[in-house]
């Protein structure tokens, strides 16, 4: 190592401290200088600075002006008292409503006022420029961290309120449901930034309003239930079981929806569970299901299985069902009822007239007319599965034939 580049070295281990001790007496006016700028040139700080005002933003500058001193002089200093200062110093800009762009300027002018003057004390105590450079990166990183802790307040702030709590509850329910699945590390930043416990599992809920919500309108639910109303595709989540102190809760909450229910699953799997929820609510409306107010996807889950690919249920129907064609209405239904009966009763013939509500010599006559229709394929058991599956698929209500829901 040359003489020239080891004096370098040397002053650049001892000269930061030199010039921390002479910025010291300096610290009001470059704290003065820096407040005085901001103001000059971001028109949205040049409000007076009496009261509390004032106090936090000069509060801010001198603690970040102190603080820089103090890590140049001893890097082990803790910056615990600034930072929090900072991130309170975040909160009230956003509760001021300021914007985002607006803090990070001031950080920006702060941080060349502060150099400015760094400069002109380097001069004049004469370092070099090693020294100055060293003191100018430790300098942008110092304000660059200050920044964060800032806009971490900011955000905290905003996600506290309840417009923005709101969009961000909802920003987090889209996550989860988000395919493929997000990095949970993303889910957890921003369940912790709302407040949101991460539950284990959880209970989606697709909700059909009988009567449009009103923009705006916030029902009373529990706090740890996350909800997307204004959307195309209404749904809840809520932590864990749905219990029915629960659902009573979402019934008196929106009183004019109706809900389906899907399984509880982990937190991973709950974008299939409202999928499951939602084909639910569609087979109400056409019928397949009962009309009542909440359905249980889990207490239907071969239903809709059975209706997951209509028109993969259109073709197995059209190749089981064809010597069916040539029939009218009237009897296309009557053979497809005896069917169901047969099926259901295992071929017994007091239990089909009892279901029909005929004679058992109907029963027999109609029977006959089986046999003739579908011959071995009646007691093939595969094949007597697939015609069951074809007649549980059919666009009419199953549950009026004894498949209804039994929980209301």
């Amino acid at each position: 190592m040359t003489g020239g580049a080891a004096d370098e070295t040397a002053e650049a281990m001892v000269l930061p401290g030199q010039l921390a001790q002479i910025m010291r007496p300096e610290l009001e006016s470059v704290a003065d200088e820096i407040v005085a700028e901001i103001r000059a040139l971001i028109p949205e700080y040049r409000r007076p600075l009496d009261g509390p005002y004032g106090k936090s933003i000069r509060a801010g500058v001198q603690h970040a002006v102190s603080l820089f001193l103090a890590q140049i002089a001893d890097p082990t200093a803790s910056k615990h008292h600034a930072h929090e200062v900072h991130r309170r110093l975040g909160q009230y800009e956003m509760r001021e409503g300021r914007s985002l762009d607006t803090l990070q300027a001031a950080y920006r002018v702060g941080a060349r006022v502060a150099w400015r003057r760094i400069m002109e004390v380097g001069r004049n105590g004469g370092f070099s420029s090693t020294v100055m450079s060293q003191l100018a990166d430790t300098m942008l990183g110092f304000m660059d961290e200050l920044a964060s802790v800032a806009l971490d307040g900011f955000l905290e702030a905003k996600a506290g309120s309840a417009d923005a709590l709101d969009t961000w509850r909802r920003r987090l329910l889209q996550l989860i449901l988000e395919r493929p699945a997000v990095p949970p590390e993303a889910l957890d930043e921003l369940a912790q930034l709302i407040g949101w416990a991460t539950p284990r599992t959880a209970t989606p809920v697709a909700v059909r309003p009988l009567l449009p919500i009103k923009g705006g309108y916030r029902p009373p639910l529990d706090a740890d239930v996350l909800a997307e109303l204004t959307g195309v595709e209404p749904r809840l989540l809520v932590p864990g079981t749905l219990t029915r102190e629960r659902l009573a809760m979402l019934e008196q909450a929106l009183p004019r929806c109706r809900f389906a229910v899907g399984p509880c699953v982990p937190l991973d799997a709950v974008a299939d569970s409202l999928r499951w929820a939602r084909k639910a609510l569609g087979l109400v409306d056409e019928g397949v299901l009962p009309p009542r107010r909440v359905v249980w996807a889990q207490e239907c889950l071969p239903v809709l299985m059975l209706h997951s690919d209509e028109a993969l249920a259109a073709q197995l129907r059209a190749r089981l069902l064809a010597t069916l064609d040539g029939l009218t209405p009237r009897q296309r239904e009557r053979v497809l009822e005896t069917l169901r009966a047969w099926l259901d009763a295992q071929g017994h013939v007091l239990a089909m007239a009892e279901k029909l509500s005929v004679h058992p010599q109907t029963v027999r006559y109609r029977m006959r007319q089986l046999e003739a229709m579908f011959g071995e394929r009646l007691h093939d058991p595969d094949a007597r599965f697939e015609l069951e599956l074809a007649l549980r698929t059919l666009p009419s209500a199953p549950w009026q034939h004894g498949a209804g829901l039994r929980r209301s």
